[in-house]
């Protein structure tokens, strides 16, 4: 797989495996040993990026990931994040430098390596200012522990501020077809910094896939349960737009939506690498056959201009997970 740079150091291929999914977030955990395959799988087909999180079990994607890649650890780069209270319970925003530093320990024994290649801070906590963060991993990377700093889901202004004190390698946030507002103030920021964008949900959370419609139930437990988009069946049956035109596009192209999707990313910036997570091997294959599709300059015109007279039906998020975004 042809690989991208993310920052001015880090090389990564070109599309990352998300892992969340395969522990949280989408009902009951998948079967470890099946998990375990998959990723190494990936990384049998050239994916070097893998991105996982404290948060999600919490804990156990950490362990997984780090099980499933200790025997090609030289090979691959593995991203995680710090940022909540999740060791007395509490669960909200928890970025000072003690807790960073106590739960960095934590991750590299779950992920059984010596170094975390990307460390992000999940969400941005406004009780600590983001100088202190991006100190406290600065002396994280002089320690070794740490090899390069990443934020999520902060906003321009977190981002200058923390790449003042400690370039920042990469931004992790919510990019696709159907939510493009990284693109007013965020993209052009990062590049002006030459900062790396990875794009997590690439694929809207499954919907650019085509496989759900109005009329789809999701099992007990998955977080689409909670989402203005999924919940209301009007804006689902609205968005099917989206995959009318992706479907338009694969169709020529002897493709699938996915693919489309993942290509109109691979697209716009070669510092985006975005991160599909799955728990099946056949959409691991599909999603993976994006980085040889190339969209020629016409048809990326051909989206752009559809998507600008296509608006998205529902909210990204439910209140109280907007309210943890930095703006």
């Amino acid at each position: 797989m042809q690989k991208r740079r993310l920052g001015t150091h880090l090389e990564v291929s070109a599309l990352g495996l998300g892992c969340m999914g395969m522990s949280s977030g989408l009902g009951p955990p998948a079967d470890k040993q099946e998990m375990i395959s998959l990723i190494r799988t990936a990384v049998d087909r050239g994916v070097t990026f893998f991105d996982t999180a404290q948060v999600y079990g919490p804990f156990t994607n950490e362990a997984l990931v780090g099980e499933a890649l200790e025997p090609v650890r030289g090979q691959v780069v593995i991203a995680t994040k710090f940022g909540f209270d999740l060791e007395n319970g509490q669960g909200g925003l928890d970025s000072r430098p003690e807790t960073i530093k106590r739960s960095v320990e934590g991750s590299l024994e779950r992920l059984r390596t010596d170094t975390i290649d990307l460390l992000y801070q999940h969400r941005v906590d406004p009780s600590v200012p983001i100088e202190e963060v991006a100190g406290t991993i600065s002396e994280l990377i002089e320690e070794g522990k740490v090899t390069h700093f990443g934020l999520s889901e902060a906003g321009v202004r977190t981002i200058r501020r923390a790449h003042a004190v400690q370039p920042v390698t990469a931004l992790q946030s919510e990019y696709s077809l159907w939510w493009r507002e990284p693109e007013e103030a965020i993209l052009p920021t990062l590049e002006e910094l030459g900062i790396g964008f990875v794009p997590f949900s690439p694929l809207g959370k499954g919907f650019l896939t085509g496989t759900i419609d109005e009329s789809t139930e999701f099992t007990s437990g998955d977080f689409r349960n909670t989402v203005p988009r999924f919940v209301d069946q009007e804006a689902r049956k609205a968005n099917l737009a989206f995959v009318d035109l992706l479907q338009t596009i694969a169709d020529r192209k002897n493709a699938m939506p996915a693919q489309i999707a993942l290509a109109w990313l691979l697209g716009r910036k070669h510092w985006i690498v975005p991160i599909p997570g799955t728990t099946k091997l056949h959409r691991l294959e599909e999603n993976l056959g994006a980085a040889t599709l190339k969209l020629s300059t016409a048809e990326l015109r051909e989206i752009g201009d559809a998507l600008a007279a296509m608006p998205v039906a529902g909210e990204r998020y439910p209140a109280q997970m907007q309210a943890l975004i930095d703006r």
